[in-house]
């Protein structure tokens, strides 16, 4: 997963920032797990179960599935992502409102050193859900302290930017991934296909955490984050119509939770990016 930040007007709020490519590149080995873990099944699987008798509609031409199994399942992702976006929300507005959440964080060790550890939470998270992401409830608590431990950076992330710029992005956010995600059912159900933007998204994830890396290093200033965000914006774009897509043809009934990982992480970083653009602009 990818964001980063542009330098603050305090100490603490740098100390907490650090030009977040850092962060950057522990979300961006994770997205590139989450997708990696998605990819190596879905391209042994057969594209579904027949059903000629199922009346409703398809979804695409060919479908040889139900379509009410799918739109169950379909229904069934987008809940876990509801619920993902909210606790997501939740967290987020107790770590900006509950000011001495983030005056601990940004101005003490332990909370640097927390704050690292949060960082990669999500990370070695996805590791036990590789095994578990069938096993009820176990399943259900990985995710929870995946989107938990997302939730407090996301906030941490917000604690030291204006409401403008938060409420901006939101808004922006949401009403992207509304018109792609109806724009990938839409050319979908017309027999267009988007699984050959999966090399040239893994392509550019690549070159993403390389230019993360550069930035902890030599950071380049407001106009290389601008940048970045802006790329990383477009690449996540390209993430949600091709997560999407795969929802619609490829994924299994039972790969709900991977499914919900890798759609959540596309929002949660659209998010983080366009943050990044709002708040470099309004520095």
């Amino acid at each position: 997963m990818k964001f980063i930040g542009y330098a603050t007007r305090s100490k603490s709020a740098k100390l907490l920032s650090f030009h977040f490519p850092s962060f950057s590149l522990s979300f961006s080995v994770s997205q590139f797990l989450s997708h990696h873990h998605r990819s190596s099944k879905m391209w042994n699987q057969p594209f579904g179960k027949t059903d000629l008798e199922s009346g409703s509609r398809p979804l695409y031409p060919m479908m040889l599935e139900s379509p009410e199994l799918r739109w169950s399942f379909i229904r069934k992702v987008y809940s876990i992502i509801a619920i993902q976006l909210l606790v997501t929300i939740v967290v987020g507005a107790v770590v900006v409102t509950v000011r001495p959440i983030s005056v601990f964080f940004a101005t003490t060790g332990a909370g640097l050193a927390l704050y690292i550890v949060l960082i990669f939470v999500p990370f070695i998270t996805l590791c036990p859900l590789y095994y578990y992401s069938q096993k009820h409830p176990v399943n259900y608590l990985l995710l929870g302290v995946f989107t938990v431990s997302l939730g407090f950076v996301v906030g941490l992330s917000c604690a030291f930017t204006s409401e403008k710029v938060i409420l901006e992005a939101v808004i922006l956010t949401a009403v992207v991934v509304i018109g792609l995600t109806l724009y990938t059912f839409w050319a979908a159900r017309r027999g267009h296909d988007f699984n050959f933007l999966g090399p040239f998204l893994f392509g550019a994830v690549l070159v993403l955490m390389v230019f993360a890396l550069i930035q902890v290093l030599f950071p380049l200033g407001k106009l290389s984050v601008m940048i970045y965000g802006c790329l990383a914006a477009i690449i996540f774009c390209g993430y949600i119509i091709y997560d999407t897509d795969n929802l619609i043809k490829r994924y299994s009934y039972d790969e709900y939770i991977w499914a919900s990982i890798s759609l959540y992480l596309d929002i949660i970083n659209l998010f983080l990016s366009l943050l990044t653009i709002f708040r470099a602009a309004d520095s």
